[in-house]
């Protein structure tokens, strides 16, 4: 079935599928030769050829003109005084050539409606000499003659959106008359200089370009590019250049703009720091979209303002070649911050490099760090974390990658943005676990970094960069255990560029102008994007209700209210300590891991200074413990992949052999090292003691069959491990010490392996338990076998890794207490009972836990049991979801109010204007003012009727 027709079930039988984009094309396929022909035919003129107007002859054809009509040349120039820039083309006898509306005499006057000033002398020199000429090389003309390269003299180059024009201009003479920089301007004319102007550009180019640089990322050279050749597709670079003068025009141009657009044409004063700069208009902002009544306070959590901080180093800079000569036209007054305080700030800031008690991300902030040609190495700032608005005045270019001294003078700034009152604010920062930490320490030993001390900040990490923090990191600062931030994920700021060849100004110039525009749209959207999070909010109540409420029916009283407190105590304390958010994690006392035992041997190495070659012979062991468990981990992989595999599948497989293959060379050629002279890394494997893995899960005849086509892959390789060399052959290479170090790694291989196996065989237990079995519908049982098979793939592969590890300890002689606490894993114990599941359930009086259950954990307390505290993780996280849900639903309320209101603070702003420009009899500003003011009415209005309309049927399906 096409998959249009699926569109169409359920429709009635008069309607028909929607059509896909390939039928159209299908549908046009037998007429393609048809809208050939008639496109050529267009190439020749009527058999009359008689110009539309006077039905003379007709010489010239518009191409711009609709129907592309046929005039004379007098007809040509009157009917195109209002449309100058079109292009012609004159009929020669045999075709039409490119021509221009010069040739037929078409010249532009600025005053008399269009006629010629009365009082005007022929006295072109008034735009002579403020302007470089044209330089052309001998070799680049052309060797033809057209009118396209004999432009006619006292001819203006104007720039249009259309192309590159060559016309006369006739400016009004009178004795009352403006300059002829100003009467060009008001016609629409912005001149590239000012005394003397040679070169105009329209504002409708100027209005095209940056929205194409918007847009599509259209560099102004680019841009250009495309007018030459729009102009003369032989020779375009003929045509004049006037790239340069586009970039300095088009600076002044969104200078202009900005200013417009905030209201600095209807005030006398200059914009301060950060007011040629939208924000967000769902964000509470205290006196503008938020008043307080009653006995209501902003420090109350539903005002929290949440931020996120994020570097981008897409946006680097070149130095300057002449900085002194640079004109600033908004320095501070947009996003990116004053340069004069920021460079103060940095030069007294001490670049503190703090030991990482976290995952090292210094290499990853540090990008472009030592890249001396670089002025600016990329940029960083701040912006709302639940929208996506930018803050004013909040953005800063970094100097050697992304330091604590950029992001402090960042959220300093940004949290003195319309934030009288409030007391609380969230950061989302991807390193938040280190930088929070003296954060206020920095602040208050600084003279240029300012915030009040009654501002609660409260740190978190991004939902995609917590995960690449150490496990710990993720309850402590990840979104979902934030009380009244509701859902979000923290991620933005990865959409803004620059060109690197800019000057400082226009590159600060051109960044502020596009999170003007990122923010206005994101204000413009706002309506739908609140919308979208209501819907988001309604189905994560009730899901995440439903989750919860599995999980709260079974839980006893006691111990809810418990957990509750425990909850109570962990969220009160995160501020001052972090660790108190492990309440979210399983607290099990491990016994030693594989790292931990690696540690213990490497410092005892050391401290007993032994011999090179055995100095980091710990290590290379625990290289090659990892290197079994790829293996293993791909063997599994490749088995259930089977035979019909994908092509991404295969891709997917020959990419990890190749990196397994790598690591395998490497860890056999450090063999050579700690094995002797009497190891050879070219031995037969033969020799070696093969074992393959015996899957517990899967069919060991399965898995014969699917290795036998991969006998050469690196999965299957025996490494020259002690213990596949076997205890004889380590003494015969003197490398017998390295049995009892690669034993006590095995331990805290088994160790570790065992303990993730309990760990996903609990989430089994307490997922079949509230998922599976309390499953309703079709859809939810899918769901929750889901997350099943993924967990038991979990434990598939841990019991496998385990299963290697405790026979190749067999191999090394191991003690009889060795033997005793690592037993061997049975199929039947990996089965989920009631006694892992409810370990008081009726008849479970005489069913015991499987061995490995007791092998050296310690949960707290003798009566406490498996399943209690992974129950508790899992209530307490459901809680968590569940409330978040419930504060967004709330945020979004208040967030669909802020935004109606601030919509109509801004046309009642916009009202006064107007009414105030109207006494000083201003109309044109009296005009604008009126337009903005119903554009934020119709904003308002918009707004409310979409939510009252969503929040009305939602009330309805409430009730159903």
């Amino acid at each position: 079935m096409h998959p249009g027709a699926k569109i169409s079930q359920g429709r009635s039988k008069g309607q028909q599928r929607i059509q896909s984009q390939n039928d159209y094309l299908r549908q046009w396929l037998p007429r393609q030769q048809s809208y050939l022909h008639h496109l050529l035919d267009r190439e020749a003129p009527p058999e009359d050829r008689r110009c539309i107007v006077c039905e003379q002859d007709g010489v010239y054809k518009c191409q711009d003109c609709l129907g592309e009509p046929l005039y004379c040349t007098g007809c040509c120039r009157s009917q195109h005084h209002h449309n100058p820039f079109h292009w012609i083309s004159q009929w020669n006898g045999q075709f039409f050539e490119q021509s221009c509306l010069a040739q037929v005499g078409l010249v532009i006057h600025l005053g008399h409606d269009g006629k010629q000033c009365p009082a005007l002398a022929d006295r072109w020199d008034l735009f002579e000499g403020d302007e470089h000429k044209d330089q052309l090389e001998p070799e680049d003309l052309p060797f033809v003659s057209g009118p396209e390269f004999q432009p006619k003299e006292n001819t203006m180059v104007i720039i249009d959106k259309s192309g590159v024009h060559r016309l006369e201009i006739r400016c009004c003479d009178c004795p009352n008359a403006l300059s002829p920089d100003i009467q060009m301007f008001r016609h629409g004319f912005f001149p590239a200089s000012f005394n003397r102007p040679k070169t105009a550009f329209t504002f409708r180019v100027l209005d095209d370009f940056l929205l194409d640089n918007l847009e599509c990322g259209t560099s102004a050279m680019n841009y250009y590019s495309k007018l030459r050749r729009m102009t003369s597709s032989m020779f375009p670079h003929l045509v004049p250049d006037r790239y340069r003068e586009l970039m300095r025009v088009a600076r002044q141009w969104r200078q202009l703009k900005t200013m417009k657009w905030h209201g600095f044409g209807h005030r006398s004063d200059i914009p301060s720091t950060g007011e040629l700069a939208l924000f967000c208009p769902a964000c509470p902002q205290p006196g503008i979209n938020v008043l307080v009544a009653g006995d209501e306070s902003l420090d109350d959590w539903k005002y929290t303002r949440s931020f996120v901080m994020d570097g981008n180093f897409k946006a680097e800079h070149l130095h300057p070649i002449k900085p002194f000569d640079e004109v600033w036209l908004s320095d501070g007054l947009g996003f990116m911050v004053g340069k004069d305080r920021y460079k103060m700030h940095l030069a007294e800031a001490a670049d503190m490099v703090e030991k990482s008690s976290c995952n090292n991300h210094r290499a990853v902030n540090q990008a472009n760090a030592a890249r001396h040609k670089l002025e600016s190495t990329g940029i960083g700032g701040v912006a709302c974390a639940r929208h996506g608005c930018f803050v004013p005045h909040s953005m800063v270019d970094f100097q050697k990658g992304e330091r604590q001294m950029n992001m402090d003078y960042a959220l300093c700034e940004a949290a003195r943005h319309n934030m009288e009152g409030i007391s609380r604010a969230v950061t989302f920062y991807d390193i938040n676990c280190q930088y929070n930490k003296h954060f206020r320490a920095r602040v208050d030993a600084s003279r240029f970094l300012e915030m009040t001390q009654d501002l609660t900040i409260i740190p978190g990490i991004g939902l995609w960069h917590v995960h690449g923090h150490q496990d710990s990191c993720y309850v402590r600062y990840a979104s979902n255990f934030i009380d009244g931030i509701g859902r979000i994920d923290g991620e933005i700021m990865e959409t803004l560029w620059a060109p690197r060849g800019m000057s400082s100004p226009h590159r600060q110039e051109c960044l502020d102008y596009q999170m003007n525009d990122s923010n206005f749209c994101k204000m413009i959207r706002m309506k739908r994007t609140l919308c979208r999070k209501y819907k988001l909010a309604m189905n994560g109540i009730t899901e995440s209700g439903k989750a919860f409420d599995r999980l709260d029916e079974a839980a006893p009283a006691h111990l809810k209210t418990e957990w509750s407190a425990r909850e109570r105590r962990a969220q009160s304390s995160r501020l001052n300590d972090p660790e108190a958010m492990d309440e979210y994690e399983i607290n099990i006392k491990k016994a030693p891991s594989r790292k931990e035992i690696e540690l213990r041997l490497l410092e005892e190495g050391s401290a007993r200074n032994a011999a090179p070659s055995r100095r980091s012979v710990a290590t290379w062991i625990s290289t090659g413990l990892a290197i079994e468990e790829a293996q293993i981990a791909l063997l599994i992989e490749v088995r259930r992949m089977g035979k019909r595999s994908t092509e991404t599948q295969r891709l997917d497989i020959a990419r990890q052999r190749d990196r397994l293959q790598g690591q395998i060379d490497g860890f056999t050629q450090s063999a050579l090292t700690h094995l002797g002279e009497g190891f050879d890394a070219d031995d037969d494997p033969d020799d070696l003691n093969v074992d393959i893995l015996d899957d517990l899960d899967d069919d060991p005849a399965d898995f014969s069959k699917t290795s036998d086509a991969w006998t050469n892959s690196p999965e299957l390789t025996v490494i020259p491990l002690p213990s596949n060399l076997g205890v004889d052959r380590c003494r015969h290479c003197m490398a017998e010490d390295l049995i009892p170090l690669e034993m006590s790694l095995r331990e805290g291989q088994a160790n570790d392996t065992l303990h993730n196996l309990r760990i996903h065989l609990c989430n089994k237990a307490v997922l079949f338990r509230t998922s599976v079995r309390q499953a309703k519908s079709q859809a939810l049982k899918t769901r929750a076998w889901s997350q099943v098979t993924s967990v038991q793939q979990a434990v598939s592969l841990h019991a496998s890794i385990y299963t290697k590890t405790r026979k190749q300890m067999m191999k090394l002689e191991p003690g009889q207490d060795q033997l005793q606490k690592f037993k061997p894993l049975l199929r039947e114990q990996l089965k989920i009972s009631t006694a892992v599941g409810d370990p008081n359930a009726r008849g479970q009086r005489n069913e015991s836990l499987a061995w490995f259950w007791s092998v050296e954990v310690d949960l707290g307390g003798p009566d406490q049991s498996w399943n209690e505290e992974f129950y508790r993780v899992h209530w307490l996280r459901a809680k968590a979801l569940r409330d978040r849900w419930k504060e967004e639903m709330t945020l979004v309320q208040l967030e669909m109010d802020w935004t109606c209101h601030y919509f109509s603070w801004r046309a009642t702003q916009w009202g006064d204007r107007m009414r105030e420009s109207l006494e000083k009899r201003l109309p044109g500003h009296a005009c604008y003012s009126g337009r903005q003011s119903q554009m934020y009415s119709l904003l308002a209005q918009d707004a409310q009727a979409a939510f009252q309309d969503l929040q009305s049927v939602s009330i309805e399906t409430g009730d159903e």
